[in-house]
């Protein structure tokens, strides 16, 4: 046999070899990666009202790569929230957030409308954008758990934080990989939690959310973006997805 024929049969041997151990590994529950973008900054396809499956026709406006919920004034309604059409499980969620000031929003999260007693209210766990300086609700909760980044009423955010100011962009990642959750804040890590603790399910007890069964522990559920009656922007918004072959 020839050298070059050596060389045919030993590339042949290590295609089979690896295509081989993929193929294993992809029995064993290789973790596949998707990304989807949320808003591109124009289409508003990925969102519906709460109230219907189209996006509102009013109080929010895509315009120049940013999504707007408008403010409530005395000339105009302002946007509720809206939500992702999909549901999602494990994932990474990043988006830019802007605020106006005295503003106060948040992104929802394993979100659903079916709470015993609350059925059609779009409740779940809420990553809390606010001023904390000129809004009053930052300084209510316990321990700071209203303050922008935390696990709004439950968990505080890190006091190591570098928050920019109202009319300044903010980089906003939330994590959920199973049980175990993450909230990061322009680079910083600001909580970090397990869903099926027993340190969660107590503090959920002490919380606004105690009447709601299972509060937060379902598998999967929407995104969403809040209107409370504040301008607030947001731009360049992708979640990665994790799903196990």
């Amino acid at each position: 046999m020839n050298c070059k024929n050596l060389k045919v049969l030993m590339i042949a041997f290590l295609f089979f070899h690896c295509t081989s151990a993929f193929a294993q590994q992809n029995k064993k529950g290789i973790t596949e990666k998707k990304q989807m973008i949320l808003f591109d900054g124009t289409s508003t396809n990925a969102w519906k009202d709460i109230k219907s499956d189209q996006f509102p026709e009013q109080g929010w406006v895509a315009n120049k790569g940013v999504l707007t919920v408008l403010a409530k004034t005395d000339k105009q309604e302002g946007g509720h929230d809206i939500v992702t059409k999909e549901q999602f499980s494990n994932f990474e969620l990043e988006l830019e957030v802007r605020l106006s000031e005295g503003a106060n929003s948040g992104v929802k999260y394993m979100v659903i409308d079916s709470y015993p007693g609350k059925k059609g209210q779009y409740l779940g766990l809420e990553y809390q954008l606010i001023d904390n300086e000129k809004h009053p609700d930052a300084l209510l909760g316990r321990d700071g758990n209203r303050k922008m980044a935390t696990l709004y009423d439950i968990y505080p955010a890190s006091d190591q934080l570098k928050i920019k100011p109202p009319g300044k962009w903010n980089k906003v990642k939330i994590i959920v990989d199973g049980n175990h959750v993450e909230h990061w804040l322009n680079g910083r890590k600001a909580v970090d939690y397990n869903r099926d603790s027993e340190s969660f399910k107590e503090m959920v007890r002490i919380s606004k959310y105690n009447e709601l069964k299972n509060f937060g522990e379902q598998k999967q559920g929407h995104i969403l973006l809040q209107g409370h009656g504040n301008e607030v922007s947001f731009r360049n918004i992708k979640i990665t997805t994790y799903a196990n072959l």
